[in-house]
């Protein structure tokens, strides 16, 4: 990673901040820059994403050519095609005129796509022929035109589901994932979120010719824990505020004074959050598996158990089971005294607390849950100790408790909608009712 380089780029587009996940996100832009490859730009709303966009086109080959910014999100379904692609004179209401769209104009340039996967199903398909083929066709014409474009996309929404959900095209979303580059959110960029907070009161106060405000050490660690789910907007917003509301009086603002500002947080964080305090999105998945895997066996130490207990009581009426059993006592020593009455409840191998007490999703859809319960007090037979089979039958389970909806089948059995897809493929597991 060439830190000087970066530092260069961050001072010609005012980027601000020292954080590792931002450093490696400038230093994928820079590289991938001199190249025309298709760039998908992830992160939260607010985090700053046109802002790599514009590294990508002001570094390339192109940076003497036009670049547009199109958030996709704002553009009514009916008229986006018009928009990018052009129009013919009649092709519909309104169209008195030919009309050239984005791709034609700015052909030699860059075009940033912004919340792409707000972008109609038909619109997604026109757009996948300009990627591969550098070919599109104006609205109300059968003239296949060309141009010379590079497309950049970015957005706050996780397409891979939206594939999964039927709302973005597959081909579509593995053409643009050429290149990823993932902006970080605020909350993950620690000390960051002082040193824009800190550049922000200073802008403001020289805007309106007013002393620059000064947080105390309790602000600043206020500040700091904050997670800002608005990211830099939010902080934007929330600086200028202060600076024109306590611009009398004491400059140095204390953390009651700092807290009116920050409003509150609802409990619910996001998927894309820690869904555990310590561990991190992908540790959190490992362990919603984990709990699965937990249930699995369990229920496999419940079924050992009722064999053990059979063999038990065949050997007590056999001639030679009492030497049996001297000679292996070790197989039964875990059965308990209370097993062996006829109305006793199989032995439970539990998971951890920490994995049975968590409650990962508080809805309605839980009236549907696969529940410790359920697994425990299962009594249909199996005869086979495989994992593989256990957890298949758990799948087609909660799809058939769930209507196929695999949404809330995932949250029943508390593994993420990706896992499950996954799941559902390599099982091949028939969704049909």
């Amino acid at each position: 990673m060439n830190l000087p380089e970066i530092q260069s780029v961050k001072l010609r587009f005012g980027i601000i901040g020292n954080a590792p996940a931002l450093n490696y996100a400038i230093n994928v832009a820079l590289q991938v820059a001199a190249t025309d490859l298709t760039v998908l730009i992830t992160g939260e709303s607010g985090s700053g994403k046109e802002s790599f966009s514009k590294i990508i086109h002001s570094l390339s080959s192109r940076k003497h050519g036009q670049f547009i910014a199109i958030n996709c999100g704002a553009i009514p379904e009916g008229t986006i095609d018009s928009e990018l692609f052009g129009h013919e004179k009649g092709a519909f209401t309104g169209a008195v005129d030919q009309r050239k769209g984005y791709f034609e104009t700015t052909s030699g340039g860059t075009i940033f796509l912004d919340e792409i996967g707000e972008m109609p199903m038909g619109t997604q398909a026109r757009l996948l022929r300009v990627l591969e083929n550098g070919e599109y066709i104006r609205v109300g014409s059968s003239k296949v035109l060309k141009t010379d474009v590079r497309v950049v996309t970015a957005t706050n929404v996780n397409l891979l589901a939206a594939v999964e959900n039927g709302k973005f095209r597959e081909d579509l979303y593995y053409r643009l994932n050429t290149v990823p580059i993932y902006v970080p959110p605020l909350r993950e960029r620690g000390d960051d979120i002082e040193l824009l907070f800190r550049k922000f009161t200073s802008d403001f106060a020289e805007r309106y010719r007013i002393k620059p405000i000064q947080l105390s050490e309790a602000a600043k660690q206020l500040l700091l824990r904050y997670p800002f789910p608005g990211n830099i907007r939010q902080l934007k917003n929330m600086a200028e505020q202060i600076s024109i509301l306590e611009s009398e009086g004491n400059k140095v603002i204390e953390a009651d004074a700092l807290s009116k500002y920050l409003p509150q947080v609802s409990a619910k964080q996001p998927q894309s959050s820690m869904l555990v305090p310590g561990l991190t999105a992908a540790d959190s998945n490992a362990l919603s598996e984990r709990e699965l895997l937990y249930k699995v066996l369990f229920d496999m130490r419940r079924d050992m158990n009722e064999l053990k207990k059979l063999v038990l009581d065949v050997l007590k009426n056999d001639q030679y089971g009492p030497d049996i059993l001297n000679n292996h006592k070790n197989l039964f020593e875990t059965i308990q005294p209370t097993d062996l009455r006829p109305e006793a409840e199989p032995p439970r191998l539990l998971p951890p607390p920490a994995i049975i007490e968590y409650d990962q999703y508080e809805n309605e859809d839980n009236a549907n849950a696969i529940t410790v319960e359920d697994i425990t007090h299962e009594t249909e037979e199996d005869d086979s100790l495989s994992l593989e089979k256990k957890e298949k039958e758990m799948i087609e389970k909660a799809l058939q408790r769930n209507h196929n909806k695999r949404k809330y089948a995932a949250q029943a059995l508390g593994i993420s909608e990706r896992t499950l897809y996954r799941k559902i493929k390599q099982y091949q597991i028939d969704e049909k009712e």
